[in-house]
This record gives structure tokens, sequence and C-alpha cells, in this order.
């Protein structure tokens, strides 16, 4: 299904923009970025409303149903946001001030670069794309660090540094938990990884099953990673008001909901690409017809397949919210530290041991 569109409209158009020399090949560099930022976007703006019809649901109520029967919620939420004035407190730093939402959602947006969609439907098609993506999602505390003591409050200082504290702990997990993607496929490439997955069983290819702990590791981690419920103690209400965004408010508190939402939707991507096979099919090799392009892709795999998966990770993260109560902050430390670590490394070895012995066929 992507051939048909890769040979029909994105290689003549790409084509056409090369033959106006250095400001054609710009031209369409930025309209690949925002061919995937302008989805982003969008994307978020659905989950949000999908977040709150799913809460909604699970609380035996209807959730949004005015603005446009609801579907238009969050749009009016945005504009709302957008026009509100950005007030500064009296001592706060006013450059860090500014500058820390955009510390948060420049790298949530920049991570977007080296995922891949399909075979063929990349941005950037990088050979140490696993590294990048580690790059890339470490850098967003910064942004949160810098927010909170730029406002110059209590509060917010106290939200940056258990959101630094807890990011760094469950960094290192995640990070572990990607070694051992990297060992069983052989690759820091995103697409390669994929490909690694593939073979005529199916599902029972992919890397939830022999990395089953890793994955877990992962997704658990990523829940975390994002300050998200149970994990939200950075802006526990109860506790601390907003944590570091308290003093917040307009087009700045907008861009750290973004960036936040940006990143879950990110984070279901990575744990569908790196241990649920990406866009290959569940059962690939299990079923072969060639009927049409518009079919075959049940069985052959292609980004519907993706986009499935993404939708099932990026509801658990609200299935999450609306189940568990908030951890403790020492419970919180003591699961990525005494729990997550140790098992990731152990696994590392296991997965190691794996490869060598041929249980787990390393990709090429």
């Amino acid at each position: 299904m992507n051939e048909l569109l890769l040979n029909h409209v994105a290689g003549p158009l790409g084509e056409w923009f090369a033959s106006l020399g250095q400001i054609g090949a710009l031209i369409w560099i930025v309209l690949k970025i925002l061919l995937i930022a302008v989805p982003v976007i969008t994307a978020v703006a659905f989950y949000v409303l999908w977040e709150r019809k799913l809460i909604g649901w699970m609380h035996i109520r209807h959730g949004p149903m005015y603005v446009g029967g609801g579907l238009l919620q969050t749009f009016a939420d945005v504009f709302k946001l957008l026009f509100k004035e950005l007030v500064q407190p009296a001592n706060a730093h006013k450059a860090m001030f500014i500058i820390a939402p955009l510390l948060t959602l420049a790298p949530s947006f920049a991570a977007w670069s080296v995922v891949p969609f399909d075979a063929q439907l990349v941005l950037s098609n990088a050979n140490v794309g696993l590294l990048y993506l580690l790059a890339m999602t470490s850098l967003g505390v910064y942004g949160v660090i810098l927010a909170g003591w730029a406002s110059n409050s209590k509060y917010a200082f106290l939200g940056a540094m258990r959101s630094a504290a807890q990011v760094v702990s469950y960094e290192i997990s995640m990070g572990f938990a990607l070694v051992g993607v990297m060992i069983a496929s052989g690759s820091l490439n995103l697409t390669a990884i994929v490909q690694a997955q593939s073979g005529n069983a199916g599902l029972f290819e992919w890397y939830w099953l022999p990395l089953l702990p890793m994955f877990v590791i992962y997704w658990i981690s990523g829940v975390a990673e994002t300050n998200r419920a149970p994990f939200d103690v950075v802006e526990g209400e109860s506790e601390i008001v907003a944590g570091h965004m308290v003093e917040y408010s307009g087009g700045a508190f907008a861009l750290f909901f973004l960036a936040e939402y940006a990143n879950m939707i990110l984070i279901s991507f990575l744990i569908a690409i790196f241990f649920m096979g990406g866009w290959l099919s569940p059962i690939q090799g299990l079923v072969t017809a060639d009927i049409s392009p518009w079919i075959n892709w049940v069985w052959d795999g292609g980004w519907p397949w993706l986009f499935l998966k993404v939708f099932f990770f990026a509801s658990s993260f609200i299935w999450f919210r609306a189940s568990f109560p908030r951890f403790r902050y020492d419970q919180i430390m003591r699961l990525g530290w005494k729990v997550f670590i140790p098992l990731s490394i152990l696994w590392i070895a296991v997965t190691a041991l794996m490869v060598f012995y041929g249980v787990i066929e390393k990709g090429v």
C-alpha cells in the first residue's frame, strides 16, 4: 500500500523539488517535517479527547459532549489557552521562564525524525536511531528543571527536583531494556529492528516473548518517564499543586501539555516498534495470499498494524490513570532502583545467552 503512495506521489514530488536546486531541497525537507509535526499535533488533540471520553466511560459518565458534539472540545481548550495572557511572576527569571517550555517541547518533536511508520516511510533512516532516541528522550527533563528553577517558587522547584530524580531513575532501566533489543536484533537502526522480528510464526517472532521482562520494564518505565499516573508525583495536585507548571498559564502551559502528550504517543510507538513487531502483521507467515495491495497488508504487514498497536498502548496510559492510585515517592524510587534496574541487567545477560545459543536469531 505504501509503495503506491511512494511511487506515485512522494517520488515525483521529491524529484520536482530537487530540480529547483538548494531552495527546492530545503522546501522539501520542511514539507517532510511538517508532514510529521502537523499529524502529531492533531493526534495530541484527539488523544486528549479520547482520554477524557475513556475516563468518563470508566466513571460511568459522558465526558466532553457539547462543543462540536465533544469532538472540538480540545481545540476550544487550546484556543482558550493561546488567547490568555502569559503572566510571569515578579521574581521569575524572564528569559529562562520562556525558554523552559520550548526546551521541553523541542526534543519530544525532534525524536519523531527517526521513527519509521513502515518499511520505507521514515524521515531519517539513521543507523544510530536508537542512540538518537535515547538522547532526545533524555533532554526533555532539562526543560522541566529549568521551569522549576526559573519560576522562583517552592512548589515549582520541588516538582522539578522530583521530576529530575524520577526521570533519571527510569531512564536507566529504559536504556537497559533497549540494550536487550539491540543485542537481539544486532542493529541500532529502527527499521532493521522491526525487520529482525519478521518470520513465519507471526506474533511469536516478536521480541515481547523472549524479552518479556524488558517489555514490561520499558512499558512501565515509559509511564514513569512521561510523569503519568500512577507516577505523577511531579505534579501531585494534593501535595504541590501543579509541580513545575504551577506558575505557567496561557500558551506556555499549552506547550508543556503538548510535550507531555506527544511524548506519550512517542513512547507508544517505540513500545510497538521495539517489542511488538512495529508494522508487521501478527499472522505474518501463517497466512499468505495475493489479492490486492489494499488488502494484502492484513497478512503482509503495513502501517495500519502499527497504528492499531500504538492505539492500544496509548489507551493503556489512560487505563492506568483511571485504575491505580498514585505511588508514594519512596515507592517510585524503590521500584526503579531495586527492581527494574537489577532485573534489566540480569535479562541483558539472559538475552546475550539466548542469541549466543541461537534461541533468538539475530537480525542482519
